[in-house]
């Protein structure tokens, strides 16, 4: 069990670094399109550049790491990231808004291999324990809510172009992640394991609790990304200056990570479904809090309210997946999962943009609302399949 603790422990710091990575282009992306896109309804493009270079990398990484194994891996991924920062800051430095979209998509390729700490976590716990690596090593992204912001206010102008010292740090935080991967002790696949595929992905899709956790996980976070990616832009249309933008996200991301030090355990104490149901509400309730006004305070307790109901959504879906495939399955199940995640978030960040700047940020919420029905429903029923079964088992 202590060799358990000190890789989550190990993988939660690699996750602060990359949320510290991430919630600083999300402070930044944005804006820095806005300042260089040729037409403004193009701004978030550099964020949906970022998400399709996940969306494009998930699934090849996560077959990648089944041959070569985690730690190699992950290290592959971050060296990505490196290139990618190095790519947006000359892009910055050019002003040149093409290119930073190419090295957003480039950096992308780094999270779509970081996304799996929480699944490296999980597959060396025991099964009583798996929830709680899950969700410890997602409560490693609550530093980066902290420096994230802190890092782009202290470097947005710090030298050069505006946004390229801010790009420059990312790869301050993407050393530090390669030290602490260097320490990192999971053992590489053995040959039966390299070469074992058990289930076809379709039969293994098909199952109810599948389909249910891949919904939870690629809308949750299709919809967290949908209403954070246009809000620096919503708030600067509405007057607000950069820090309280900046303020903002650092709040929804803290409300991302905070909990996950209680969601392995209420996932024990409750099951997962009454989490993801209350995922949903808190979701619901972001939407009606910033529908209620424009204020810095409603951006505040809209983007909290979203990034809680995120946690349980996105922790509660990777739980219930890991329940659905066996070990030498895990590769293309977890790819399948992440890649639908990177694929909504695509699609979000770029409608995101598109809205927020042509009708504004009220039907940017509206739009969400059909969203989260349909995970809401998706839970329901199959909770009822659930029932079913165990009454046929009776």
């Amino acid at each position: 069990m202590n060799s358990t603790r000190r890789t989550v422990a190990i993988l939660a710091a690699c996750q602060a670094m990359l949320m510290t990575n991430n919630a600083t282009l999300i402070a930044i992306n944005g804006l820095a399109g806005l300042a260089l896109a040729p037409v403004k309804a193009l701004a978030t493009l550099p964020v949906t550049c970022w998400v399709v270079g996940g969306a494009l990398s998930t699934m090849q990484s996560s077959l990648y790491m089944k041959r070569v194994g985690r730690k190699r891996g992950f290290m592959t991924g971050t060296l990505v990231g490196v290139a990618g920062a190095l790519v947006c800051a000359m892009a910055i430095w050019l002003q040149s808004f093409w290119l930073l979209c190419f090295g957003t998509l480039v950096f992308g390729v780094y999270n779509g291999f970081a996304q799996y700490y929480r699944f490296a976590a999980a597959d060396a716990a025991p099964p009583d324990y798996k929830a709680t690596a899950i969700s410890l090593v997602l409560a490693g992204g609550l530093v980066g809510g902290i420096l994230g912001p802190s890092v782009s206010r202290f470097t947005i102008d710090l030298a050069g172009p505006k946004f390229m010292s801010a790009y420059l740090a990312l790869i301050v935080f993407s050393l530090v992640t390669l030290a602490l991967l260097a320490r990192l002790k999971i053992p590489n696949p053995t040959e039966s394991e390299r070469s074992a595929s058990g289930r076809p992905l379709a039969q293994i899709a098909a199952q109810p609790k599948f389909i249910v956790a891949v919904a939870a996980g690629a809308i949750g976070y299709g919809v967290m990304n949908f209403l954070m990616t246009s809000t620096p832009i919503a708030m600067s249309v509405c007057g607000h200056p950069y820090g309280d933008a900046a303020f903002v996200i650092s709040a929804h991301v803290i409300a991302m990570f905070a909990p996950s030090f209680v969601t392995g355990a209420l996932v024990k104490r409750v099951g997962v479904l009454p989490l993801l149901v209350t995922g949903v509400l808190l979701n619901l309730a972001a939407i009606c809090i910033a529908l209620e006004g424009v204020a810095v305070a409603n951006f505040w307790w809209s983007l909290v309210t979203l990034g809680v109901g995120w946690n349980f959504l996105y922790i509660g879906g990777t739980a219930l997946l890991t329940e659905t495939y066996r070990p030498e399955e895990r590769a293309k199940a977890q790819g399948a999962n992440d890649s639908a995640i990177f694929i909504m978030m695509a699609i979000s960040s770029l409608t995101s943009g598109l809205i927020v700047t042509s009708a504004g940020w009220e039907k940017v919420n509206y739009a969400a609302l059909p969203l989260v029905a349909v995970v809401g429903v998706a839970v329901i029923w199959l909770a009822f399949q659930m029932r079913t079964e165990r009454r046929a088992a009776a």
